[in-house]
C-alpha cells in the first residue's frame, strides 16, 4: 500500500533514478518558443587530467627538472606559442586553438582543495567548494533561466546521473545509449507505472501516473527518433564522449539548452606509466571535439554552442617514481567554440613557488568560468545568486 507520505516529489525521484525521463511537467512541443537558443556543451574529464603534460611549458626548464622522465621532449611539444604547446595527440585541438576558438583558463582551482576524487569532483559539480551542496550549479542555473520546467531542458549522456545537473524543479533526461534508453527505463518503472487504481492514494493520482508514463515515453522516442534518423559524415574518433549523441538531438531541433558528458571511469587518474596512456586519451578528446564542432558548423549550430572542459583537480607538478602523475590541485579549463575569443586567460601558477607538498597554487577560482557561462553566454546577470557568490566573468565571447 502506497501511502500519502510517499510524495509527488518522492515519486518523481524514484522514475528519474530509473534514468528514463527528465521532467513530468506538461511536455512542450519543439515548435515552442525555447527559453533561449543557446547551448552549453560541459564534457568532465574524469580522474583528474595533467594539465601540465597537457598544455606543456615547453620554455620553462623548471617543468623539465619536475618531470626528467615524463615531461614532453620540446620537440614534440605542438607549439601555440613561444611558451606553450599542446600534448603531440592534440593535433586536432591545436587546429582549434589556431582558428582562434579555444580560450585557455589557467590556473583554475580552489581554496582548500581536496585530493578526493568523490569530494572535489562534488564541489566542482555543486560550484560549492566545502559547502555539502545538494544541487548541481547546472541545475540551479536551469532552476533559475526556466521557470517553465522545460523537460528538455537537463540532459546527461551518461550511465547515471552527475550531480551538476541535480536541480530542484528540473529533472534531467540521463541517458547512455538512445536504443536502450525506452526499454532500459520503462521497465525499471512498470511496477510503479503498472500499479492498481486501487492504490494510488491521494497524493499520487492516476492522472499524474498517465502523465508520467507519457513524458517517459515521449522523451525516451524523441531521443531515439533523433539517434535512428541523424547521418554524419564527420569522423568524431575512437571515443565521441557522447557528443555525436548531443549533436544528433541539437540536429532534431531539441530546446535544450545544458547538456553534459565526459570522458568516464576516472581514466584520467595516471598515477603510473602515463605518457603514452595520457597522449591517447587526449588524442581521443582533441578529436571528439574537433569532430563534434566540425559536425555542428556543418549543420549550422556552431555559432550558438560553447563547451567548457574541465577536471576535479591537476597533477602534482613532480613526476613519481612510477612514471606517472599524484593527485594535485590547479589546472586549466578549456572553453571552446566557434564564438569564443581564443587565447590565454587568468594568470599561469609559478613552477618554483609550490605549496609545502609540491602543487601548484591556483590562482583563478574556477566559478569565474562557470561565472562568465552564466552572466556572458546565458544573459543571466545575477550569477551570484546561483553561485552564492561574487565571481568577475571572463570575456569569453565577442
Amino acid at each position: 500500500m502506497i501511502h500519502d507520505q510517499f510524495s509527488r516529489r518522492r515519486f518523481i525521484k524514484t522514475l528519474a533514478g530509473a534514468s528514463f525521463v527528465g521532467s513530468f511537467a506538461p511536455m512542450r512541443s519543439f515548435g515552442a518558443t525555447p527559453v533561449t537558443t543557446k547551448k552549453l556543451v560541459v564534457i568532465e574529464l574524469s580522474g583528474a587530467n595533467d594539465g601540465l603534460n597537457t598544455l606543456i611549458p615547453y620554455a620553462n626548464d623548471t617543468y623539465y627538472k619536475l618531470r626528467p622522465k615524463i615531461g614532453v621532449p620540446a620537440n614534440k611539444v605542438l607549439k601555440i606559442d613561444e611558451f606553450y604547446g599542446f600534448n603531440p595527440g592534440m593535433t586536432a585541438f591545436r587546429e582549434l586553438y589556431n582558428s582562434g576558438q579555444v580560450a585557455i583558463v589557467h590556473g583554475c582551482g580552489y581554496a582548500q582543495p581536496s585530493f578526493s576524487h568523490f569530494t572535489s569532483m562534488a564541489y566542482w559539480h555543486t560550484g560549492v567548494p566545502n559547502g555539502g551542496e545538494r544541487y548541481g550549479w547546472l541545475g540551479r542555473l536551469a532552476d533559475a533561466l526556466d521557470r517553465q520546467k522545460n523537460p528538455h531542458f537537463l540532459v546527461n549522456i551518461d550511465e547515471r546521473q552527475s550531480l551538476a545537473v541535480n536541480a530542484h524543479d528540473h529533472m534531467p533526461i540521463v541517458f547512455d545509449d538512445p536504443n536502450r534508453f525506452a526499454r532500459k527505463g520503462l521497465f525499471q518503472s512498470r511496477g510503479l507505472l503498472d500499479m492498481d487504481h486501487q492504490m494510488v492514494g491521494q497524493s499520487m493520482q492516476l492522472d499524474f501516473l498517465n502523465q508520467a508514463e507519457a513524458s517517459a515515453r515521449n522523451a525516451s522516442l524523441k531521443i531515439k527518433n533523433a539517434w535512428d534518423q541523424y547521418k554524419t559524415p564527420v569522423d568524431y574518433g575512437i571515443n565521441p564522449m557522447g557528443l555525436n549523441k548531443i549533436a544528433s538531438m541539437i540536429s532534431a531541433g531539441f530546446d535544450t539548452p545544458i547538456y553534459y558528458t565526459g570522458y568516464r571511469h576516472n581514466a584520467f587518474d595516471t598515477h603510473v606509466q602515463q605518457v603514452e596512456l595520457h597522449q591517447r586519451q587526449l588524442m581521443y578528446v582533441s578529436d571528439a571535439i574537433a569532430g563534434f564542432l566540425k559536425d555542428l558548423k556543418r549543420i549550422d549550430q556552431d555559432r550558438d554552442v560553447t563547451i567548457i572542459v574541465f577536471s576535479e583537480f591537476g597533477r602534482r607538478a613532480a613526476e613519481n617514481t612510477s612514471l606517472g602523475t599524484d593527485h594535485g590541485t590547479a589546472n586549466h579549463m578549456y572553453v571552446i567554440g566557434a564564438g569564443v575569443k581564443g587565447g590565454h586567460y587568468g594568470q599561469a601558477p609559478s613552477l618554483s613557488d609550490l605549496d609545502g607538498e609540491g602543487n601548484l597554487r591556483y590562482t583563478t577560482d574556477f566559478r569565474r568560468v562557470y561565472a562568465s557561462a552564466i552572466e556572458n553566454w546565458f544573459d543571466y546577470k545575477n550569477s551570484k545568486d546561483i553561485l552564492y557568490g561574487d565571481f568577475e566573468p571572463f570575456q569569453f565571447w565577442s
